[in-house]
């Protein structure tokens, strides 16, 4: 169980560019699962990315009251874990061996990986129906098969903090469910706490139990997917033109042809 603490976080990639991310305040509570949604460069990655410590930034971020930024890679892999939008994946791996790179935390510096890590691996792969490919290379999958099995190195961690950065782009829509529906079950079973950033809003609605809205690395709005995702504000922030219909306590975001006025 972790809760993870966010105070006027910033990030600027170089002296001379504008903030990507500022003053950036949240505290998302052990079990969570919150939605980052807003329009391309609008801060969503750059959060994420400062949470898993891969790019400077300005504020703090806590870990149930301990900065992340005093642990070692190694702690902070135990407890946090990300998929992030374009991994390296080596095409001469296969999918096992890629996903037990999730298991690195664990395994001391010349050890190598126990059958505990080996059959949490291998309960992944199953649970999100990949066993079939776990001694494929990995430069022999498709985009969609190489995405689960990422997602898979990342759940196999099993760190109590999962970050998701568009997690189902290169899925068909049952594998996108079924991801989602995984990482749902985890959360529940295992007390996880689940930051996504996701483009697909009625996927983002459906699954968190809260939305932030990011637009100029500000935040615009947050809060439940009914107060945020109106067709007024995301004709303003994403200037489409949808409908945002209610259907048993699911928002349905649909696209409209036009332009909004």
């Amino acid at each position: 169980m972790s809760t993870l603490t966010l105070v006027d976080v910033g990030v600027k990639y170089s002296r001379r560019s504008a903030f990507a991310l500022t003053g950036h305040s949240d505290t998302v509570v052990s079990g969570e699962w919150l939605g980052l949604i807003g329009p391309n460069g609008a801060g969503k990655s750059s959060l994420l990315k400062a949470i898993v410590g891969l790019v400077g930034h300005t504020g703090e971020i806590l870990m149930d009251g301990v900065a992340l930024s005093s642990m070692s890679d190694r702690e902070r892999a135990g407890r946090v874990a990300y998929v992030s939008q374009d991994p390296l994946i080596p095409d001469d791996m296969t999918a096992r061996e890629y996903a037990l790179l999730g298991r690195t935390p664990y395994i001391g510096y010349f050890g190598s990986p126990s059958r505990r890590d080996r059959t949490i691996v291998d309960d992944v792969l199953e649970r999100l129906r990949l066993g079939e490919f776990a001694h494929r290379m990995m430069g022999e999958l498709s985009g969609g098969e190489r995405q689960r099995i990422v997602l898979a190195r990342a759940l196999a961690q099993q760190a109590p903090i999962l970050l998701l950065d568009e997690p189902t782009s290169a899925l068909d829509i049952g594998h996108q469910q079924q991801a989602l529906e995984l990482v749902t079950e985890l959360r529940q079973t295992e007390q996880l706490t689940v930051i996504s950033a996701l483009h697909d809003l009625t996927l983002a609605g459906t699954y968190t139990d809260r939305l932030t809205m990011l637009h100029h690395g500000a935040v615009v709005v947050s809060g439940s997917a009914e107060d945020v995702l109106t067709a007024e504000r995301l004709g303003e922030i994403y200037h489409v033109c949808v409908t945002v219909e209610h259907d048993e306590g699911q928002v349905i975001v649909v696209p409209r042809r036009g332009f909004p006025a």
